[in-house]
Parts: C-alpha cells; structure tokens; sequence
C-alpha cells in the first residue's frame, strides 16, 4: 500500500543470488510493458535496477514500486488480486468493497511528516512569538512564566511540529519563513484572494503564503467588509452591523488550510464578492455529508493533517470537537443572514462555500427576526426554498402545515 521493493532472482529465505530470466526485457521496456499490463500502478517513481554477478553472470532486478493509487485496485491480467496467507487469489467481492469503501485518508500524516532540509532557522520569529501568545490563552492552566521560559524549540516540540530536531511541514505552513515553502514542493501552500464585480470579472488579486498564522490576518484584512445598517421595528435608530461575521471568514479560511489535500499541488481559492464571499480547497469533505458535520455531536474521529490541526487547536485558529461549521450556519442566523451553501464535489475532490452577506428574501429575513420557534434545520429549509432550490418532501409538508410561516413567508406555498 505505502510502496515498496521486489527482489526477483534472489531466493527468499537462504537469499542465494538464483538469478532470472528477464526474456530479453532491458528496464525500460519492462517498465512499459508493466504500466501496459498493470492497470492502475502509478508511474510515478516506478524504476527497476539490474544486478548482474560477477562470478556467475546471474541477473538480479529490484523493481522499485511507488505508493499504491488510493481506492485504485491494481490490474494484473485484467483482474485484481489479493493474498491470502502464501496463497495468490482473484480478489474477492468483499475485499474490493472494503477497499472502495475505506475513507480516503492515509495512515501516514502528511502534515507531520520530516523535512528533511528544514532547520528551525527555517522559521519566521515573528510568527513563532504569536503561536507561543496564542498557545498561552487556550492553555492557561500552564503558568506563563513557565511557557515563557521554554526555548524555541521546546515550545515546538509541545505543540507536535518539531520531532526528534526535526521540522514538520506543519511547522513550515504554520510558522515558515516566505522561502521555506519551496522546501514543500511539489505541494503548494498558498492562497490566492481575488475581488470580482457584478460581472465576476476579477477587479483585484494577491497571492499568500507561509507563515499562514500571520498572512491570514493579510488575507482577511483585504475583505471590504462594509458596514451595514438596519432599522428595527419601531424605532428610528438604526443597528449596525459588519457585512460578514468576523468569525465565520475566519474559520471558513482556517478549515481550508487546516483541511487542504496538499498532495494535489492546488491552491486555496478565495475569491470576494460585491454579496458573497467564496472559499474553496481540494480533498475530499471530511465528515462526509453537510448533514453529518451539522449533526454529529462527537469530535471528528480522524483528521486529513492530524499534526497540522492540532498545532492550529493550540494557536487557537481551529477547534476539533466538530463545532466550526454548525457554528458558522448558528451565526447566520443570528444574523437573519442566508445560510452558507456548501458543494462538496466528491469526484474531484473538492470542498467548497459560499458565505452571503447581504439579504436575498426579505420575508426569509422578517421570519428569522419574528420567530424564535424556529430551528436551524426550519431555517436551512426555508433558506433552500428562498434560493429555489428542491427540499426533501417531509420538510416541506411540517412547513405548509404551520399556518403562521404559511403566512409569513408566502413563497413556501410554492412548494
């Protein structure tokens, strides 16, 4: 599954150099033929070194084989195969399933995985002073003078981005001078913000990168979010109110850094609006459903960046106890604002949102101010129906059935 090697002509127990019989194949023909033959097997750092004995003239090859395609069984002689103790056998129905349905998270950490030409040199001291500020406010049971007292690289071995004297690339994204990004390569750390107009014709742009704990606060410091002012019921004294909510942009940005699938090599997108702001990032959506992050009541079981999220849960950019995405939809509300629309594109491993700040219905928006019996799930629901969209029939009967949004809110009786 991770790669690896096969050593043909040398035996297995006794490792008596035996030779083989390689049919006339030199390397580069046998590599052909194998990605002719092995549907499947990437190609990338596949190779085969050839031995031959001095002695006896016997051939050895080492075929060096890369990390197996995730949810991509490997095809020899058009089927797919499986060990059974020393037994080699079809693969079965059930182990095909398993494969496929196996969440496509690898046992290895990406995030916390060595660089091996990093030192903490690498690192920027302006954004290792901010982690260590930051650490302090979400781990105030430690004494600060004792935070304080730790060196550079104690404090970032207690936070799990520095290991055995190495630097992770955690560290590198998190906390990583301009340069040192390139040490990541061929993974792209960067987020590109772009403004658009009415015709989303792109008006502004900038590219972000490393250290991300300091450029966040770049990107969201590009946002033009306007104030807006509103007049309550019986009052000519206006509220005001920013356009977006201070947490959501930040959390919405920090989940696409702290969830990107940097093995894809893709950027961060984040593109404004004149109504909307849009995020998008690559890997898979994690919970699996919107309706799984809204729901479930437990913390994630798994991460994509394991090391990388809890370095964020320190530097409180991030929480793990499932509780961002709801908390962004609750904040909308609060606001009388649209919800956020998510489209999770599983095929090509992407996760996108949409945050709106500005009122599309104005009798979604009355309803929201009027009722405090709504729920959350009753404002998704009526959100679906303002944008035009189909809701599941269930929803849609309990809201024709309660009279008073009936009235309130007369574009349901389109449903």
């Amino acid at each position: 599954m991770e790669g690896g090697h096969l050593v043909i002509g040398v035996h297995d127990r006794t490792l008596e150099i035996v030779g083989t019989d390689t049919y006339n194949y030199d390397r580069q023909k046998a590599i052909l033929r194998l990605t002719e033959r092995c549907v499947n097997l990437s190609t990338e750092g596949l190779d085969i070194d050839e031995f031959i004995t001095d002695d006896t003239n016997r051939k050895v090859w080492v075929i060096h084989i890369p990390k197996h395609l995730p949810k991509r069984p490997v095809f020899a002689h058009n089927k797919a195969w499986q060990r059974i103790e020393d037994s080699l056998v079809e693969m079965t129905a059930e182990r095909m399933s398993a494969i496929l349905d196996k969440p496509i998270f690898s046992e290895t950490d990406w995030s916390a995985q060595i660089v091996f030409d990093a030192t903490i040199d690498d690192l920027n001291e302006v954004a290792i002073a901010k982690a260590r500020m930051m650490f302090k406010k979400v781990h105030s049971r430690i004494p600060e003078a004792e935070v304080n007292a730790w060196s550079a690289e104690t404090f970032l071995r207690k936070c799990g981005i520095m290991k055995n004297g190495g630097i992770t690339r955690a560290a590198i994204i998190l906390l990583g001078k301009y340069e040192a990004a390139f040490k990541l390569r061929p993974a792209v750390a960067q987020v590109t913000w772009t403004r658009r107009n009415e015709k989303q014709d792109v008006v502004d742009y900038e590219h972000f990168t490393v250290p991300f704990i300091l450029t966040v606060d770049e990107i969201l410091s590009k946002i033009e979010n306007l104030t807006m002012r509103k007049m309550p019921g019986g009052t000519l004294f206006p509220d005001t109110m920013k356009q977006y909510d201070d947490y959501t942009i930040r959390e919405a940005l920090h989940n696409c850094i702290a969830h990107q699938d940097y093995t894809m090599q893709q950027r961060i997108n984040f593109a404004e609006n004149p109504t909307y702001l849009y995020y998008s990032n690559a890997g898979s959506f994690i919970p699996g459903t919107l309706e799984n992050a809204l729901t479930n009541e437990e913390p994630q079981a798994y991460f994509r960046n394991e090391c990388l999220c809890r370095a964020m849960v320190d530097f409180n950019m991030i929480d793990t106890v499932s509780r961002g995405i709801k908390k962004m939809f609750n904040e909308q509300w609060r606001r009388h604002f649209p919800m956020p629309d998510y489209e999770i594109d599983a095929k090509n491993r992407k996760v996108s949102v949409r945050i709106y700040g500005n009122e599309i219905n104005k009798q979604y928006t009355n309803l929201l101010k009027t009722n405090d019996s709504l729920t959350l799930w009753d404002c998704i629901s009526l959100d679906a129906v303002q944008k035009g969209r189909t809701i599941h029939e269930d929803f849609a009967q309990d809201l024709l059935n309660r009279g008073s949004l009936r009235v309130k809110l007369p574009i349901i009786q389109s449903l």
